[in-house]
């Protein structure tokens, strides 16, 4: 069979590779669909092709390293760009404030929340009933014993007292009729102008008349004293408190006959109580204990103090045992009735103290971060006692010579590399409080 022969046309428009007529009759890209698609496939080749270069590249690099395929020391400490360490180096070492632990004695102490009193309080109070008419004081002032200090109206108690003796006069009248009387009646009744009685009559009335006087006698001491109530003077030399009644106010003994109340400040007393195992403590030091004083603000008072009451028994109710004592009080710092803490000093003990801000609490106690080999951290539990000033008494777990890291302490982690500098040196930077936290170690 003859094949036809194409025209020159068509063997033009195949050799150049243009435009052919699709079936539909609009015209068709032959080679743009063709690269469409085969495109993907491509794709999927060069990837493979990349990652079979980089795992060829990576075994020759631990081939020209160590032996065994370890690592080369250089690609292991390489750094980035800037000096920053590398993706597996190791971190930089933390900058840390630190002081020595050194032991020295310490003091111990017992401390207590306590209340002053005068030690000797004095409430001055109105004896008879009256009008009160004048005050000769000022309140809050230091007064002195038998100072004057209220003034009564005396008009009532000045009457009676005229009552009184006049009635005494009365009585010594009375009493010297009686006399008489039984002058005379006596030697009758001896020669018997007079019956017996009559003469025994005599003499008991004159008995009873020298009573009567005695007892207008006494009746004239008591308007006398009853007067001089009327002077309210200070029964002791002591701080002046305030007014409990005004001038003007009717006072009487039974109900309103407090006046105003009177306090020695100097020496000037604490009372406090201890705890039963806190008082066998006490019991057991020898010598005799002193006692310091924090005031409300927080300062020390500058006079010790001694104990001069120790309680007989433990309250049964409170477990407690009252203590009292004694300070001089001249420039009066302290007054009566404000809350001071008492601490009483029973003996001393070794210990090492550390800053506050040094001692961490986690779920198993309290710890502090030292310095470890190879100045790693490392966390220390510790027994802690009282507070030292701004500081922590550690009373066991800590040696002469451990260095113990006081900041950036929330940033460490067992183990961690830090890079100590000791407190106070130059160019260290102050320790700044961190708050308790849980950590690592206990």
């Amino acid at each position: 069979m003859h094949q036809l022969d194409p025209g020159p046309s068509t063997r033009s428009v195949e050799a150049s590779g243009t435009t052919a007529a699709a079936p539909s009759g609009r015209p068709t890209d032959l080679p743009a669909a063709r690269a469409r698609r085969t495109r993907p496939a491509t794709r999927l080749a060069a990837v493979a092709l990349a990652v079979l270069a980089l795992g060829t590249a990576g075994c020759g690099e631990r081939g020209a390293g160590a032996p065994g395929g370890a690592p080369a020391a250089g690609a292991a400490g390489a750094k980035g760009p800037g000096g920053a360490p590398g993706a597996g180096g190791p971190p930089p070492a933390m900058p840390v404030t630190v002081v020595d632990a050194t032991p020295r004695k310490l003091p111990i102490t017992i401390e207590a929340v306590g209340q002053t009193e005068g030690s000797r309080e004095v409430e001055v109070r109105a004896r008879v009933t009256g009008v009160l008419q004048q005050q000769l004081f000022r309140e809050g002032e230091v007064v002195k014993a038998g100072a004057p200090l209220f003034r009564i109206d005396p008009a009532p108690f000045e009457i009676a007292l005229e009552q009184a003796r006049a009635a005494l006069a009365q009585e010594t009248a009375n009493l010297e009729q009686a006399r008489r009387e039984a002058a005379r009646t006596g030697p009758l009744a001896e020669q018997r102008a007079i019956s017996q009685k009559e003469a025994d009559d005599a003499r008991s009335a004159l008995a009873r008349i020298e009573a009567s006087r005695q007892v207008a006698q006494a009746r004239i001491r008591e308007a006398e004293l009853n007067l001089s109530y009327t002077r309210v003077n200070a029964p002791i030399a002591g701080l002046a408190g305030r007014l409990e009644r005004s001038v003007g106010s009717l006072v009487n003994p039974s109900t309103d006959s407090l006046l105003v109340r009177l306090a020695v400040t100097d020496p000037i007393w604490v009372r406090f109580s201890f705890s039963e195992p806190e008082w066998q403590r006490l019991r057991g030091q020898t010598g005799s204990a002193s006692v310091t004083l924090v005031l409300p603000d927080g300062r020390a008072y500058p006079v010790e103090g001694t104990l001069n009451f120790s309680g007989t028994s433990v309250d049964a109710r409170t477990g407690a045992v009252q203590m009292r004592a004694a300070f001089a009080n001249p420039q009066l710092t302290v007054l009566p009735g404000q809350f001071v803490r008492a601490r009483v000093k029973i003996g001393e003990q070794d210990a090492v103290v550390v800053p506050q801000a040094a001692v961490m609490t986690n779920d198993q106690g309290r710890f502090v971060w030292v310095v470890g080999p190879q100045n790693a951290a490392t966390p220390r539990p510790v027994k802690a006692g009282a507070w030292s000033g701004a500081g922590w008494a550690i009373q066991e777990g800590l040696a002469e010579g451990d260095r113990v890291i006081v900041d950036n302490l929330m940033k460490l982690r067992p183990g961690a590399p830090v890079a100590p500098q000791v407190a106070g040196a130059a160019g260290a930077p102050p320790a700044k409080a961190e708050p308790k936290a849980g950590g690592a170690g206990s």
